[in-house]
């Protein structure tokens, strides 16, 4: 009965404090913005790869009309052969999609800083201009956006902090604290505790109506069940965790500005301070990669390549697709420069993936050292454990672009293959592309 008592008490000393009322009902009213503005970017990528497939679909209905009245070249554009590889290729619209999950309402993450579609062609690559967006989160919080875990990382620990800072301290203060010992003697610290636990309990019942009412945004409530606890676990783990820092602080703390200033100290070292000092090293020891080789390389390797000699660049070709030696159109002197030029994409590629290899190397050392500060960078953890839930994490764009280079590999392979052996392409020829295009290798 004492400690119902207690939690009668503290609810009643919880509605009757505007102060702590107003900071909950704030708490809400940010979360809910940032659940609404997680769910407008879901159905904005949405929408836009609705309108990617219709795209592709009539696309690709328009060019099967073709081979089916065997036409090989459009009005408009009477040099384009369809009937060859390299052309049939071309014409062959394919995108890789990163379809968006359900519970990216709940962290935005790196969604707004990477191209989630990309239309795979022989000269693209995973680093294209396309696949980066102007204007990172971060940024964006500057100018009105934010999401669910900023509330949850940034702004749980300061409701917390006005829901707790002066329990003890303030019957410490006015006297009536040796009133309360003589009630509950040496139970004095299950007095404390179970004040805490009401304003926990309060918190925990807030966050979980919120994680639901943001799943019913995205359907993530029925899509992926298993994600919304895992993300209403992390954020009770998190919020748990404050609470334990809090507590001891209130525990062994005697006055009121004592504890409400070693709260707020507690709050700017984790959430700010660490992690800035964290990102600071990482960008003295390994700055930011500026792509200038892959710029370079991208812009002007196709001409650098074209400016080899012609036997230089068949040994090359030679090298990666040893099969295309003893192909027909390598027998032909006359053929072999029409493929030669055609089939030029395979070695920028080539000469891409080496520079992006290097460039993915360095970042998996950056985020090696981020990872490696997890024990004393608890907001960080807590933020990418987030992300990778949501799938907005850096390594779920990290696999889509190492999928659209498998997508591209097999794209350039193909076209190599059949430009060297002389290929016809006809409706069947042109299905078999769209089927073997779309699919990833094992």
């Amino acid at each position: 009965m004492k400690y119902l008592s207690v939690l009668f008490f503290e609810w009643k000393h919880f509605v009757r404090n505007p102060f702590k009322v107003i900071a909950w009902v704030l708490f809400v009213a940010a979360a809910i913005y940032g659940l609404h503005n997680g769910a407008s970017l879901f159905n904005k990528q949405q929408k836009e790869i609705e309108a990617i497939y219709k795209k592709v679909k009539e696309q690709y209905e328009k060019n099967i009309d073709y081979y089916q009245k065997g036409i090989k070249s459009p009005p408009d554009r009477p040099w384009v052969d369809n009937t060859t590889p390299f052309w049939a290729i071309w014409n062959l619209p394919t995108y890789h999609i990163k379809q968006p999950e359900t519970t990216m309402v709940y962290s935005i993450g790196q969604a707004e800083q990477f191209g989630f579609y990309k239309q795979i062609s022989v000269w693209a690559s995973p680093y294209d201009a396309d696949m980066a967006e102007e204007i990172a989160n971060p940024e964006r919080l500057q100018v009105g956006t934010l999401d669910f875990s900023f509330v949850i990382l940034y702004l749980t620990p300061i409701l917390l902090l006005l829901f707790v800072y002066n329990i003890k301290s303030t019957e410490s203060e006015q006297g009536f604290l040796h009133l309360v010992q003589v009630q509950w003697g040496a139970n004095i610290q299950a007095w404390l505790i179970a004040r805490i636990v009401f304003y926990l309990l309060i918190l925990l019942l807030t966050l979980t109506l919120l994680i639901v009412y943001g799943a019913t945004l995205t359907k993530a409530i029925l899509f992926a069940p298993e994600k919304v606890f895992q993300t209403l676990l992390i954020c009770f783990l998190y919020s748990t965790g404050w609470l334990i820092l809090y507590t001891i602080i209130i525990r062994y703390g005697t006055t009121l500005v004592s504890n409400t200033l070693q709260m707020i100290g507690l709050w700017l070292l984790f959430a700010f301070i660490i992690p800035s000092i964290v990102l600071q090293n990482i960008s003295i020891n390994k700055p930011v990669n500026l792509m200038l080789t892959f710029i370079d390389a991208q812009r002007d390797g196709r001409e650098k390549i074209f400016a080899q000699a012609d036997s230089v660049i068949d040994k090359q070709l030679f090298t990666l697709y040893p099969q295309i030696e003893n192909s027909p159109m390598a027998k032909d002197s006359i053929s072999r420069i029409l493929a030669r030029n055609f089939s030029a994409s395979a070695l920028v590629n080539h000469q891409l993936k080496q520079i992006i290899e290097e460039i993915n190397n360095e970042n998996e050392s950056k985020n090696s050292i981020i990872s490696s500060t997890y024990w004393f960078n608890p907001v960080t953890f807590f933020q990418n454990t987030l992300n990778h839930v949501s799938g907005t994490h850096y390594a779920n764009y990290q696999h889509y672009r190492h999928q659209i280079q498998q997508l591209i590999d097999v794209r350039v392979a193909t076209l190599t293959n059949d430009i060297w052996f002389n290929a016809t392409v006809d409706l069947k020829k042109y299905q078999q592309y769209t089927q073997q295009f779309q699919t990833l290798p094992n």
